[in-house]
């Protein structure tokens, strides 16, 4: 993520799902952080606020999407802001991450039966450290479903 602009990265799991062969993937946890060019957890910024947020789907996506979109399996934000202190001196930053469908750790796992996932983010200013980037690990185990449920389970996702 560069700038205000929606980014989106495919994300291959063809290794592991066929809907065909009736094999499908069970994410039981999402571990998600955004971080900036230089590797630090938090993104740099100048002076202003900053808000990013990541959203892993089934579908391709151009722009954040919302709760009610079927093709949603995690999202994620992250808000920096900054004031000055009471003699309005000093800066004072404070940071908050947002967890929008998390806990990232699933009661029964979440079936995933499409061949792709899409991992897409988007910043509301530029950071002044360069490149921001959503970065995830995924706890799964490939499962065999009938092939009839993997197929109706892969249709819905698409």
């Amino acid at each position: 993520m560069t700038d205000t602009t929606y980014v989106e990265t495919s994300v291959d799991l063809g290794a592991f799902v066929d809907a065909l062969g009736k094999s499908v993937l069970r994410v039981h946890n999402i571990q998600a952080r955004l971080i900036d060019a230089d590797n630090f957890t938090l993104p740099h910024r100048d002076n202003s606020d900053y808000f990013g947020g990541f959203q892993l789907t089934t579908q391709t996506q151009t722009g954040m999407v919302s709760f009610t979109e079927r093709a949603l399996i995690a999202a994620g934000t992250l808000a920096v802001g900054s004031s000055q202190d009471a003699a309005g001196g000093q800066a004072i930053t404070g940071a908050a991450a947002q967890n929008d469908l998390m806990p990232q750790d699933f009661n029964n796992g979440y079936l995933v039966a499409v061949d792709t996932i899409f991992l897409g983010g988007k910043q509301n200013i530029a950071s002044s450290s360069g490149d921001c980037r959503a970065e995830i690990i995924l706890e799964c185990t490939v499962e065999t479903l009938t092939q009839s449920a993997a197929m109706a389970l892969a249709l819905s996702q698409q």
